[in-house]
């Protein structure tokens, strides 16, 4: 038997057994076809079943109202950092703003990609208190006539979380808001019409690297600029149903079992329930004790990552292989911030929550 590990990686990330052991029972032969999802033409009849089975559960998972497109793409959330604007700034007289709040390392390169295209006004940033908290919504300076306002709602290295949906419409003469939700997407139930765009990388929640979703409302389709990539202008993948060129078949399939998945245990908001008792569960113990710390403010910390120091950072090499050898992996915190994290997705059952922690103790008892 394989032995199965707690995959405790930030993305690409922890999937559901059952998932996996669904794809491995369909990899030769899907359904009776004779053929596997790898093998089959994006145009045919088996594979337009897959996607428009998971487009179908996608929008009852997310309530998506009836004027958004769910559109399949390529590219990433770092794709998408210049997608949205090619896509958005044409809306309005050049040259555009874009209004930004930076909140950690993924909202900083989404600033750095957006300056390419537009002027980026910076209307909030955390980074005076090193990205340790959501900046306060009465403290942002927005423009009158942004072509959109840019958040990061989960940032997956410096473990915040905007715990609200902001508005932003009064402040800006109707901007739209865009949102990158890349590693918390599908683990809260959310209101999209708040939203004017919403993408998200699906390696981290979803399925395998290689899917991004685009949630876009009706009207902000058809203002791409000119120099727009035809296969990233969002009114022609929408056009197409997201076959304007090939789009990443397989990832897709798996997304649609993950989201048969998400249905079978309750939907988003019984994962939230879940996930909500997860990280609280982690987030006691580590202020429990002086051995570890977590420095997010704590009406700002992540559900889905969550980052970690070890008290003496010495011990951080004998840390990891001791964890490895229980199985327990992919503690590493990013190169950019050090010390540990933790990504507990919905995939990660409270087991391997509880096993990592029992395993903190133990190392503390042992070296503390």
């Amino acid at each position: 038997m394989t032995r199965r590990v707690y995959n405790f990686s930030a993305g690409p990330a922890v999937l559901p057994e059952e998932v996996l052991q669904q794809a491995a029972a369909e990899m030769l032969d899907w359904h009776g076809s004779g053929m596997s999802v790898m093998e089959m033409s994006h145009r045919g009849k088996e594979f337009i079943s897959i996607y428009e089975a998971a487009e179908r559960d996608l929008r009852e998972l997310l309530a998506v109202p009836s004027n958004y497109r769910i559109l399949f793409m390529q590219g990433g959330g770092i794709g998408e950092n210049a997608i949205v604007p090619l896509n958005l700034i044409g809306r309005k007289p050049q040259p555009a703003v874009v209004d930004f709040v930076h909140t950690g390392s993924w909202s900083g390169k989404s600033i750095k990609e957006a300056k390419k295209y537009c002027k980026v006004n910076v209307a909030a940033s955390s980074e005076e208190v090193k990205f340790k908290a959501i900046p306060p919504r009465d403290s942002w300076k927005l423009s009158k006539d942004a072509a959109y306002v840019h958040i990061c709602t989960n940032e997956t290295i410096d473990g915040v979380e905007f715990q609200y949906t902001p508005d932003v419409a009064v402040d800006t003469g109707n901007a739209p808001l865009v949102a990158d939700m890349s590693s918390h997407i599908l683990s809260r139930p959310v209101d999209v019409s708040k939203y004017g765009v919403i993408f998200a990388g699906a390696q981290k929640n979803i399925g395998p690297a290689g899917v991004t979703l685009v949630l876009v409302r009706d009207d902000l389709l058809g203002h791409a600029l000119p120099i727009c990539p035809s296969a990233f202008d969002w009114k022609l993948v929408a056009d197409n149903n997201s076959m304007y060129n090939t789009p990443p078949t397989y990832g897709i399939y798996i997304a649609g079992l993950v989201f048969q998945w998400l249905k079978k245990q309750g939907g988003v908001a019984a994962m939230e329930r879940r996930n909500v008792e997860k990280a609280t569960l982690l987030y006691d113990y580590l202020d429990s004790t002086d051995f570890y710390s977590n420095n997010i403010a704590k009406e700002s910390r992540s559900r889905m990552n969550v980052p970690f120091f070890l008290g003496d950072e010495s011990l951080n090499d004998t840390f990891l292989a001791e964890a490895k050898a229980r199985g327990l992996l992919q503690l590493k915190g990013h190169k950019s911030v050090g010390g540990m994290r933790a990504s507990i997705y919905n995939a990660m059952p409270m087991e391997g929550v509880q096993a990592l922690i029992d395993f903190l103790k133990e190392f503390e008892k042992k070296y503390g």
